[in-house]
């Protein structure tokens, strides 16, 4: 996996520096075990970092822990154990960071979901390149019908990377849409149909209805389909990402999660504070701009880089 977060500023202090300046530095800390000043700047610090309160407090809970024992000495011990507890927090509940695949017969469907703007229409193009360097036959159904150019970006996603496209008329009915693209994939014989969906939340009601039918009607023409509903998330709004979980899990049932912009953020923790509040797997994340810059996401090697960020 390529690397996760660039730093723009070489001066400018990792995730982890921060951690030592507020809890680590004093080597009384070290030896006697962490005072409430040194937990509460701990906390902070996660908290700035994006890691949300229910995975901060676990987090803390393993350093108070290890300094009370005795059983840390050293900074990198510390770092050791944080980076292990990080990594255990994402391998709890559903953690198959794998996309899942059809193999009782005819396509894979994936459906995708997210607000405007997250970088949803470039992460599809993105996936169709992918799958289609792995020797599948992919299909892209443009499935927002409320933008034109939402259907027009999508078209050409598909002739840059060579994949078949079903697209349709602004205003046509979405789960038509998707039902067409199922029917052509058996037709053409298509290893994986991708279908965009409308993120329009200021109109939420009939969001709601719209990818409920559009989930209904994707069933009845494959059973067992949509095999993965991933929700795009642009990793740089912080926060803002969890809202826009709690509104899609609502209409939805998701099965994993694409980071947009990761490159383009030093406060990962959001990775650590979705799995903890939603159980839900990252499966890939954006490092940029190119149509090869959508990497799996794995594990260890977050684990390993979110506080050196």
């Amino acid at each position: 996996m390529a690397r996760l977060f660039r730093r723009r500023d070489e001066n400018r202090k990792s995730l982890w520096d921060k951690i030592v300046d507020v809890a680590l530095t004093d080597v009384s800390v070290l030896v006697k075990g962490m005072d409430e000043g040194s937990l509460e700047g701990l906390e902070e610090t996660l908290i700035a970092a994006d890691f949300g309160v229910p995975a901060t407090l676990r987090l803390v809970g393993v350093v108070e822990q290890l300094a009370s024992r005795g059983v840390a000495r050293t900074q990198r011990d510390y770092l050791r154990a944080v980076r292990e507890e990080i990594a255990a927090i994402l391998r709890t509940g559903r953690s198959d960071t794998a996309l899942r695949f059809n193999f009782e017969g005819g396509p894979t469907v994936f459906l995708v979901v997210g607000v405007n703007g997250v970088g949803k229409t470039t992460t599809i193009g993105k996936l169709a390149h992918r799958l289609k360097k792995s020797g599948r036959k992919v299909m892209i159904a443009a499935g927002d019908t409320f933008r034109a150019g939402a259907i027009e970006q999508l078209r050409r996603w598909a002739e840059r990377v060579g994949v078949e496209f079903v697209g349709s008329e602004p205003g046509r009915d979405p789960a038509a849409v998707a039902f067409d693209a199922v029917d052509a994939a058996f037709r053409l014989e298509c290893d994986v149909v991708i279908i965009d969906t409308a993120g329009r939340l200021h109109t939420q009601g009939d969001l709601m209805k719209e990818l409920e039918k559009v989930q209904r009607v994707v069933a009845k023409r494959l059973p067992g389909a949509p095999h993965e509903t991933l929700i795009v998330l642009d990793s740089t709004v912080g926060q803002n990402a969890m809202a826009q979980i709690r509104t899609f899990k609502q209409i939805v049932p998701l099965t994993g999660i694409v980071l947009t912009k990761m490159d383009g953020t030093a406060k990962g923790g959001i990775v650590v504070a979705l799995k903890e509040e939603f159980d839900l797997p990252v499966k890939f994340i954006g490092v940029g701009e190119g149509v090869d810059d959508l990497e799996p996401f794995e594990i260890d090697d977050f684990a390993e880089e979110v506080l050196e960020a």
